[in-house]
C-alpha cells in the first residue's frame, strides 16, 4: 500500500512540471497530465426504532486524488482514495485507441455491468447508489475490456479477476486460485439528442468462486450490502454461499428523457449454481429512479458512458427512486434478507465541478436469518466536488 501511495504522489508531482518532449510518431507530440479528484463531505440525521444503531453525525466517505495522462492514442489513469482511515486504489489502467469508436483498456477499472456501473458511487443522481447495483455488481477489478461507441448502440466486453484480485497479497502458488469473470453491456440508442433520449440494454456475466484463503475453501460467492447511508456503516442484507461451482447474472437496462424529465431502471437476476447436489441460489433485485429539471436546459448525453450526461452549471434537479432487494432463498434455505428502499430528493449544480446534493429515504430490511427487522427513515446532506 505503501509503494502504491508513494507512486501516486510521484505521479501528481508531474502534473505540476512543465513536460518535456518524447520521441514517438510524432516528433512534437507531448504528454499531457491532467490533475482528477473527488472530495465528498455528508451529513446524515436519522429516525429509527433502532436509533442507537443509527447516530446522527458527519462522514468524509470518499476523497480521491489522481492523474490521467494521454500520448498520442494512449493514455492512462491512476487514483487513490482515502475514505475511513484507509487508502486503496481505484482506477490504475493503460488504454490504446485504435480511433475515436474503439478501444482497448487494462488494469484495476469498473468493468461495465448495465446502466449504474458505467459511472463511480459519487456521481449518482440518487445521492447513494441503488442497492441492487451494489449486491450484484461489483467494484473496481483487475481485468481487460473492449470499449466499442457507435452512433446508434454501445458495447463493451471484458475479462477479469474477482475483486479481491486487487486488494489481497497471496503466494505465488495461490494467484491461480483466485476467481475470474467474463462480462458485457450491449445498449441500443436510437434516440441521444439533448432533451430526447431512449436506450435499452443487457449486460451479462459468468463467474467462478471466490478465494476465500485456502484451497479448500473456494468453493463460495458473497453478497450484501450496508444501509444506504455513508454516514453510519451498518449491514443491511448479507449471504454467503457455499459449495458454488460458478455464478451467472444478468441485467436489462431502461432509460428514456423526455426534454426535462427521465427515467433510469434497472432489473437485476443472479444464479449460484452448486456442488455436491446443493440446490442453486437466486437472488434478484430492481430499481426504478424518476428524475426532472426544475431550473436549467434540457438532459444532455453522455456518448461515451451511454446515459445521461451531469446537468450544467444553476440546475436544480429533483428525483424519486424505489429499489427492492431480496437475498432470501427458500429453496436453498439462504436468508440473506429483503430491503425496500423509497427515496426523494434535490440537486443543486453550482458549475461544472461543484454540486449539492439532499435526500430523504425510508429504507426497510426484514427476512433475515437470526436478526430482526429494521426501519430507517434518514436525511442526508452532501457537498461534494468532482474535477
Amino acid at each position: 500500500m505503501k509503494r502504491s501511495v508513494i507512486f501516486l504522489a510521484a505521479a501528481l508531482a508531474a502534473t505540476t512540471l512543465s513536460a518535456k518532449d518524447e520521441k514517438g510518431d510524432d516528433e512534437t507530440l507531448k504528454p499531457k497530465f491532467t490533475p482528477v479528484g473527488t472530495i465528498l463531505i455528508d451529513g446524515a440525521v436519522y429516525a429509527s426504532p433502532q436509533k442507537g444503531e443509527f447516530p446522527d453525525g458527519v462522514a468524509l466517505p470518499d476523497a480521491r486524488l489522481g492523474v490521467i495522462m494521454n500520448y498520442g492514442k494512449w493514455s492512462a489513469k491512476v487514483e487513490a482514495s482515502y475514505a475511513y482511515s484507509a487508502v486503496t486504489l481505484k482506477d490504475v489502467w493503460m488504454q490504446y485507441s485504435f480511433n475515436p469508436q474503439n478501444f482497448i483498456r487494462a488494469g484495476l477499472a469498473m468493468q461495465h455491468f448495465g446502466y449504474q456501473n458505467s459511472t463511480a458511487a459519487c456521481m449518482k443522481v440518487t445521492m447513494i447508489e441503488p442497492v441492487s447495483n451494489t449486491v450484484f455488481n461489483e467494484p473496481h477489478m483487475l481485468g481487460v475490456g473492449y470499449y466499442h461507441l457507435a452512433d446508434r448502440y454501445f458495447l463493451t466486453a471484458s475479462v477479469h479477476a474477482e475483486p479481491k484480485a486487487s486488494t489481497l497479497i497471496v503466494a505465488p502458488d495461490q494467484l491461480a486460485r483466485e476467481g475470474y469473470g467474463v462480462r458485457m453491456r450491449a445498449v441500443a440508442r436510437p434516440f441521444h439528442s439533448d432533451g430526447v433520449m431512449l436506450q435499452a440494454g443487457m449486460s451479462g456475466a459468468w463467474l467462478t468462486p471466490q478465494f476465500t484463503g485456502t484451497p479448500d475453501t473456494h468453493d463460495s460467492f458473497t453478497f450484501g450490502a450496508n444501509m444506504p447511508t455513508k454516514v453510519t456503516l451498518h449491514k443491511a442484507i448479507g449471504a454467503t454461499v457455499d459449495h458454488a461451482r460458478n455464478q451467472w447474472k444478468f441485467t436489462p437496462e431502461l432509460m428514456g428523457a423526455w426534454h426535462k424529465v427521465a427515467l433510469e431502471s434497472q432489473y437485476f437476476f443472479s444464479q449460484v449454481n452448486r456442488r455436491d447436489a446443493f440446490p442453486a441460489y437466486r437472488a434478484y433485485g430492481a430499481y426504478a429512479t424518476l428524475r426532472g429539471i426544475a431550473l436549467g436546459k434540457d438532459y444532455a448525453y453522455n456518448m461515451a458512458l451511454a446515459g445521461i450526461d451531469t446537468p450544467g452549471k444553476g440546475t436544480l434537479e429533483w428525483m424519486a427512486s424505489y429499489n427492492y432487494t431480496c437475498l432470501s432463498d427458500a429453496s436453498s434455505a439462504i436468508y440473506g434478507g429483503r430491503l425496500s428502499d423509497v427515496s426523494c430528493g434535490l440537486n443543486y449544480y453550482f458549475n461544472r465541478y461543484f454540486t449539492a446534493k439532499l435526500r430523504y429515504s425510508y429504507t426497510h430490511v426484514w427476512d433475515r436469518a437470526d436478526a430482526a427487522p429494521v426501519s430507517l427513515n434518514a436525511v442526508q446532506m452532501r457537498l461534494q466536488v468532482i474535477f
